[in-house]
């Protein structure tokens, strides 16, 4: 049984990097959408992401973007990974990604009435699409771009699907750890429930949240 990683989203200061980093988060987000409270430009993410060690991947997140602005954020901030989280086409996404030449992650907001065919048929199009496709982040619904901390059903997932799939959507310290029982995702994406205002991260929300999601791990029974 593997091990579900954690990534700590919406990252502004170089402490809030540090925090994420000694806590043992395996990926960063950094978000370049200006609309958003926790926008970096791609100089603060190129210094931000200047002091990172070895083995914890970088994500940046682009809303919409064009090929150009995904580019020259590339040229400044060393990313590992894209995650798109705005309108984009599966075809949009892996023209971006082969653009630059990193793989990607489409973010599914899932609605009330979005069903398990639906999550599995959107993975099937997007690896088709693409062999830079890393996976789908799975999202609440909202009229808006960007999480809102809200949760969606998790029985939507299938079982098969699960162990690839990211998890967001509201998750906090108090309920990641029902949601990796119940899920088992790969994965687990946070970012406003480990703040203590938006774009501020909190060390020991973060600290916390590290150790709901490995005391649900089944290695931890192990």
């Amino acid at each position: 049984m593997q091990r579900t990683r954690i990534k700590i989203c919406g990252l502004t200061r170089p402490e809030d990097v540090q925090s994420a980093v000694a806590a043992g988060a395996d990926a960063l987000g950094f978000v370049f959408y200006p609309a958003s409270p926790r926008y970096v430009s791609a100089a603060q993410a190129g210094a931000l992401m200047s002091g990172m060690p070895p083995f914890v991947s970088t994500v940046a997140l682009f809303v919409n973007a064009s090929v150009e602005e995904v580019r020259a954020v590339a040229a400044v901030a060393p990313f590992s990974q894209l995650q798109f989280h705005g309108d984009e086409t599966v075809e949009q996404c892996a023209a971006i990604a082969a653009a630059v030449g990193r793989p990607f992650m489409r973010v599914l907001r899932v609605r009330p009435e979005t069903a398990g065919a639906d999550l599995l048929a959107e993975e099937a199009r997007c690896r088709a699409a693409s062999p830079l496709f890393s996976g789908l982040l799975l999202d609440t619904f909202v009229d808006a771009y960007g999480g809102a901390g809200k949760v969606f059903d998790w029985a939507v997932i299938p079982a098969e699907l699960a162990p690839r799939v990211v998890l967001s959507g509201g998750l906090t310290v108090d309920t990641v750890a029902g949601a990796v029982r119940q899920v088992r995702p790969y994965a687990v994406d946070i970012s406003s429930g480990v703040e203590q205002a938006k774009g501020v991260k909190d060390a020991a929300k973060i600290d916390a949240f590290v150790a709901a999601v490995r005391s649900a791990d089944p290695t931890a029974r192990a």
